[in-house]
């Protein structure tokens, strides 16, 4: 762990390596409930400061240094989604979580940095496809919490209300109300080689600037939600609509004949990444429902690129 210097007082032993090897837990238990490369790696930078600042007798005192990090890193969590909806409201157009690629296309999120260390990688799942991810921003902070560590991370009701403060049965009634959003906010799963078919049709449609087609492969209500932060031209407010989507981008398309459309796995699901001059600009996830396209998400935040970019 090169992150932290280790104090006088931790002289090397068994008990380290167990606490550097819980990072890779930690980074995905992070960045599940906040929906954030860049925070999640801050929590996990806090959580083990926190650690560190510890005398060699405190640290010896616990019987489990991982579940104490993750304690930790989930309170932080909580505090920063409390914050959140502040931040967000001050956000430059609509925010979206930040994607992440396959392992095998993962470039560290930090700049300058090269290939990212396998500690840092989310592990790729249905608990951070993008429509999940999107479902949870709607949920309270204690539901969030509540529904990640408990459904995902498999932790008892009596230990996530240590964390939240609250009783078990108030944490248990927190994760149901989450769950009855969750399957309120999104469609059946279609296959994921079935979503590929249809992201590969999608991206040749935009090729071809063929309006009709990519109609065709929108729902009639689909919407298209951009993340630009305030940094790239982008639309500030969501497109509602198959055809007004289908007319958009085929525009874009147009008016950028050097863009290149490359079939990539965003947050574990079929999706696509835009480059420009080799550099990644845009990627795009997908909710499809139906054998139809009901929602297209495009980041395009500069800073929420970073592990897509190619050096």
């Amino acid at each position: 762990m090169t992150d932290h210097p280790v104090p006088a007082h931790d002289r090397p032993d068994a008990g380290l390596s167990a606490v550097i090897s819980e990072r890779r837990q930690l980074i995905n238990l992070a960045y599940r409930l906040l929906g954030s490369l860049a925070d999640a790696e801050d929590v996990v930078q806090e959580s083990y400061a926190r650690w560190y600042a510890m005398s060699r007798q405190q640290q010896d005192a616990i019987a489990s240094p991982g579940a104490w990090l993750s304690k930790v890193a989930s309170r932080i969590c909580l505090d920063l989604l409390g914050s959140a909806r502040a931040r967000r409201e001050r956000y430059v157009g609509e925010w979206i979580p930040e994607p992440v690629p396959e392992p095998t296309q993962w470039i560290s999120g930090r700049p300058g940095a090269a290939t990212a260390d396998p500690a840092d990688r989310v592990t790729l799942d249905e608990s951070v496809s993008m429509a999940f991810l999107v479902v949870l921003e709607s949920m309270t902070p204690a539901e969030r919490v509540a529904l990640i560590l408990h459904d995902v991370f498999r932790y008892p009701f009596a230990e996530i209300a240590d964390i939240t403060g609250r009783t078990p049965a108030a944490c248990r009634e927190l994760a149901s109300s989450a769950r009855r959003r969750l399957r309120a906010g999104r469609p059946p799963a279609t296959p994921a080689a079935h979503q590929a078919g249809i992201v590969r049709s999608f991206k040749q449609a935009l090729e071809t600037c063929d309006v009709d087609a990519l109609v065709g492969l929108l729902d009639p209500d689909a919407t298209l939600t951009a993340d630009g932060g305030g940094q790239v031209r982008t639309t500030l407010r969501p497109i509602e609509g198959g055809e007004q989507i289908a007319r958009a981008y085929a525009e874009i398309a147009r008016r950028n004949p050097d863009l290149v459309l490359l079939e990539r796995t965003v947050n574990g699901q079929p999706g696509l990444v835009a480059q420009q001059d080799g550099v990644t600009v845009s990627v795009y996830a997908f909710e499809i429902a139906d054998d139809r396209i009901k929602h297209v998400w495009a980041i395009r935040n500069p800073d929420k690129l970073r592990p897509w970019m190619q050096h």
